[in-house]
């Protein structure tokens, strides 16, 4: 009778996968990381970053456009930026900027990043800065400063009319800038039209009027993006031809015009049952710009990407233990994990972020329907099949055998909204963090990022000791 839970997985996913497979024991590997050695070592709850996949994810996307371009004849440059707001952490910019990427830039702090990363070589004057967001007093100083410390390659992106002004107040030489285009959004948003940018007809006027008899700014780029990613579906491809029909109208008026940055990132995989063509996307959407801009007669675009997600999120990581379980009634088994969804998994309660999930050990035992809580006392910090991809299965619950459980692609905007060490919901600390290399040779190296987070912390950012 196959009734395991590595029977369960088999006969509902392929199994094993790239980044999954089982140790002789029946225990889960992840990226050829021992998991359950990393857990006796560390113990739980418990959060790492696996750095490789960084790098395997950039030069995947590099790829994939070199290829299409070279498919299509396409005359233009493709640039990979990475947005920052995905994750701060050095260790994350580091690694992405081993790969000869550029960088996307969401408030005035992101400029001191850049700074700091200039100045220790990471980055050069030739490493495209594209500043994105709605820019503030500091922010738009930041930016001044550093274009008049010669960094020509930085773009501020213009959200609204009165942002070009401010700039040109405080930059002393001539620059660079782009246009975000406000986007329609998709039909079940309770809103039709991104609050970011400035409308598709409003473009041409305000380029014509700002900018066109201006000898001061140069619009260097295009900006268009879409809040739910880079989808095969109707929607998607309906606001790029929006997109490119203002393209091909600026570049008959505007000659410096020379780049399109098709910002909203690709998806990352949230299920053993995920599908998505990557390479298809990227070469239909190198086909439809190559397309658009032959017709018109006009000279294609560089293209620029921003990819937040796509580039960090598969290579994080967390694992918990269940400490308990309660049956709640007839039907509902609820099982406790040492931790909390709300402050090491946000997305998972505020926006039923789907992530992987999987058991750590006791594959080759019978499994049960759970559901997932946390430790806190909040109603809402739970994990079921509304953020899960379907039922919660695990094996099942005996006290005397630990269980343990990992979330799997957790790599992106989890510390930053969670509050990276600050305060936490019901003052449920923080996880131990790794960080995990792989060298030259193919070792994997295992570094303490931090340690789980004391109570001393806590007491010191609510004022009790000093």
């Amino acid at each position: 009778m196959r009734n395991k839970y590595k029977d369960l997985i088999n006969q509902t996913f392929y199994f094993p996968q790239e980044e999954f497979k089982l140790t002789d024991d029946d225990e889960l590997m992840f990226h050829d990381i021992d998991v359950s050695a990393l857990i006796e070592e560390h113990g739980t709850p418990l959060k790492i970053t696996y750095l490789p996949k960084i790098s395997e994810n950039i030069q995947k996307a590099k790829n994939w456009f070199a290829s299409a371009f070279e498919k299509h004849n396409y005359q233009g440059k493709y640039f990979y930026s990475y947005c920052t707001k995905s994750s701060h952490f050095k260790h994350v910019l580091d690694e992405a900027l081993e790969n000869n990427i550029h960088i996307e830039t969401s408030s005035a702090f992101d400029i001191n990043i850049v700074n700091a990363l200039l100045e220790t070589g990471k980055i050069n004057k030739d490493t495209f800065v594209i500043c994105n967001g709605f820019k503030r007093e500091q922010y738009v100083s930041n930016i001044a400063d550093l274009i008049n410390n010669k960094h020509k390659n930085c773009i501020p992106i213009i959200d609204n009319y009165e942002e070009l002004s401010l700039l040109e107040e405080e930059i002393n030489s001539s620059f660079n800038v782009g246009i975000r285009i406000a986007s329609e959004e998709e039909p079940k948003f309770e809103f039709y039209t991104s609050r970011l940018g400035i409308g598709y007809k409003n473009i041409v006027p305000f380029y014509k009027k700002q900018i066109e008899e201006n000898p001061k700014v140069n619009l260097k780029m295009l900006h268009f993006f879409i809040n739910t990613g880079i989808k095969d579906n109707a929607y998607y491809w309906n606001e790029l031809h929006k997109c490119l029909k203002v393209y091909v109208a600026l570049k008959k008026i505007c000659p410096t015009l020379d780049s399109l940055n098709i910002g909203g990132g690709f998806p990352i995989k949230s299920s053993l049952g995920f599908e998505y063509d990557y390479e298809y996307m990227v070469d239909e959407i190198v086909y439809q710009i190559n397309t658009v801009c032959e017709d018109a007669k006009v000279e294609v675009p560089n293209i620029f990407t921003e990819f937040g997600s796509f580039t960090v999120g598969e290579s994080g990581a967390n694992f918990y233990k269940v400490l308990y379980q309660k049956q709640q009634n007839d039907r509902e088994l609820w099982n406790m994990i040492d931790s909390s969804f709300i402050t090491t998994l946000p997305d998972s309660w505020a926006i039923n972020k789907r992530f992987i999930m999987l058991p750590i050990n006791r594959w080759n035992e019978s499994y049960e329907r759970v559901l997932l809580g946390g430790l806190t006392c909040d109603s809402d910090d739970y994990y079921n099949s509304e953020q899960h991809s379907n039922a919660i299965y695990l094996p099942t619950y005996h006290p005397d055998k630990p269980l343990y459980i990992g979330f799997f692609n957790t790599g992106a905007y989890q510390e930053s909204i969670g509050g990276f060490g600050g305060l936490q919901h019901c003052l449920i600390p923080q996880p131990k963090q790794l960080i995990i290399q792989k060298s030259k040779d193919g070792k994997l190296t295992t570094t303490v990022f931090r340690e789980k987070q004391s109570y001393q912390e806590f007491l010191n950012i609510l004022g009790y000791e000093k």
